[in-house]
């Protein structure tokens, strides 16, 4: 028995070397942590249970079969992360690259049917050359294979995807499926062409960074959500996120304890305001001071600046935010961060995360460019987002909130349940002197009848009173009275029911 327990003990030292330390060390000189390594950092210490530990490819083409190494360059399996079950696969770079095999993706696949079966995440460690050359359309399969069961699992568990080195070709296709995608800075990059076919076929020379490296996918294309300075930092963020998180679609985010009290007020939102109507201010900052603690999860921080996206907590449970930001192009919606927005929006509803809109916005971006790159159905994507989603819904409006752009931005007329007015909203069709020069188009020689048409006009609908008396304010509240009255509101909708109307599936304006 004794030589028995040491055969095993030997293969287990085998299966863990993955590539050799030759390879391992290699690794190591480019920044970056072994596939094991990884795990240890994102899982609780000691949770990690592991799967397949033995499996090995089939294949026996081009010498394949005098080349055989335990895991097949992928280690799958579970564990906890702050107690909580996670599944979780980790490509091994060591190991042919990190190539994907017919085995290698059924190894994934497991654990993505687990995960769905037992109602938890799944979070993906990429790391990998691509499809396995020498297994043909034998891999291409087992790419179509994780494809689908992303498919399967969106918005029934979380799927997060994190980038830690190579992600090309058809790899491609799954992280874009999933909830998340974080990346690495200067170690990680994604594409469907690399820069050598770029180049044949467009004559384009670009390099792999700029092709696909963390600030092109964070900044300009939103393929991914953020992107940090190495391995740990990452893995740890990725740990903080999974913490805002419900496990499943039929469970709620966990509740965490907090000394931040509810009532809490917070006086120099009073003065957040500035006395010019054109004058920016942070929305974030607002933000900060209505969550629990000061803590703000944002979500493509570095895309689409115009629109605020993120999780907080209130009284200790997951909140989701949408916020419009004067800082930058004055908190205009735009094609980028309508769908930045949307989509968001619609993540929190498949996990039953309840959203807090805080509204400032002059309208749509207007221009040609906006007009020719389809900011109508863009723009409709974040309406539509909004009025599907049967979450609680909450929002409040601080300063401007004007013509389409205030029916989307969670309006009550498309099913927002509670709706805030700060005393300096302003609730109309446009700005007052737009409304002036279209409604006194004769007198606009006349300054001084102008200027008094305009005041006229500000007094009477420059202000949150008209939507009030309509019923399209639930109350004009104070501002330091923000967090009190937004969480007391989200209590009373913790039981909240409501569906739609019986379909297959919605078509949303893609």
């Amino acid at each position: 028995m004794q030589k028995i327990i040491q055969a095993l003990e030997e293969k287990r030292s085998q299966a863990r070397l993955g590539g050799g330390q030759k390879r391992i060390d290699t690794q190591h000189g480019k920044g970056k942590l072994t596939a094991r390594e990884r795990l240890d950092v994102l899982l609780d210490p000691g949770s990690f249970e592991e799967y397949d530990m033995f499996v090995t490819h089939r294949a026996t083409d081009f010498g394949m079969d005098e080349t055989i190494i335990p895991g097949d360059g992928v280690v799958t399996g579970w564990g906890t992360i702050n107690g909580r079950l996670t599944y979780v696969f980790s490509q091994d770079f060591t190991v042919f690259g990190g190539s994907l095999s017919e085995t290698h993706a059924k190894k994934i696949c497991k654990v993505m049917d687990l995960a769905v079966q037992n109602g938890a995440p799944i979070i993906g460690l990429n790391d990998s050359g691509g499809a396995r050359i020498q297994e043909g359309v034998a891999a291409l399969g087992g790419y179509a294979d994780v494809f689908l069961r992303n498919v399967m699992a969106s918005g029934a568990i979380p799927q997060i995807s994190v980038i830690m080195g190579p992600c090309a070709g058809g790899a491609v296709y799954s992280p874009a499926m999933t909830d998340f995608i974080y990346m690495v800075k200067d170690t990680s990059y994604m594409f469907v062409t690399g820069p050598d076919v770029v180049k044949t076929v467009t004559n384009e020379i670009v390099t792999q960074e700029e092709l696909g490296g963390a600030s092109t996918h964070t900044k300009i294309s939103s393929v991914a959500d953020a992107a940090f300075e190495n391995d740990i930092e990452t893995l740890l963020e990725v740990r903080r996120l999974f913490d805002f998180l419900p496990l499943s679609a039929n469970e709620k985010a966990p509740v965490v304890r907090t000394n931040d009290v509810i009532d809490r007020r917070e006086d120099s939102l009073d003065t957040i305001i500035p006395d010019s109507a054109n004058k920016p201010y942070d929305m974030r900052e607002v933000v900060l001071k209505i969550a629990d603690e000061g803590d703000f999860l944002e979500i493509q921080k570095d895309h689409a600046g115009n629109i605020l996206t993120g999780f907080i907590r209130l009284n200790g449970s997951t909140v989701g935010v949408v916020a419009n930001q004067p800082l930058v192009l004055a908190g205009c919606l735009d094609i980028n961060s309508s769908k930045k927005a949307a989509r968001f929006i619609r993540f929190c509803d498949c996990f039953n995360i309840p959203i807090l809109t805080l509204v400032d916005v002059p309208g749509f971006l207007p221009g040609v460019a906006q007009e020719y790159g389809g900011i109508i159905k863009h723009g409709a994507k974040l309406l539509f987002a909004y009025a599907e989603a049967t979450v609680p819904k909450v929002t409040v409006i601080t300063r401007k909130a004007y013509g389409g752009a205030y029916d989307v931005m969670a309006s009550k007329h498309i099913r927002a349940d509670v709706n805030y007015a700060w005393p300096s909203a302003e609730i109309a069709v446009m700005g007052a002197r737009g409304a002036t020069e279209i409604l006194y188009r004769a007198e606009l020689g006349d300054k001084d009848k102008i200027a008094k048409r305009t005041k006229e006009y500000e007094d009477r609908f420059a202000n949150p009173f008209v939507a009030a008396e309509r019923g399209f304010i639930d109350d004009v509240i104070m501002p330091h009275g923000t967090r009190r009255r937004v969480a007391r509101a989200f209590e009373t909708l913790r039981h909240k029911r409501q569906s739609m109307p019986v379909k297959k599936h919605d078509n949303i304006p893609l």
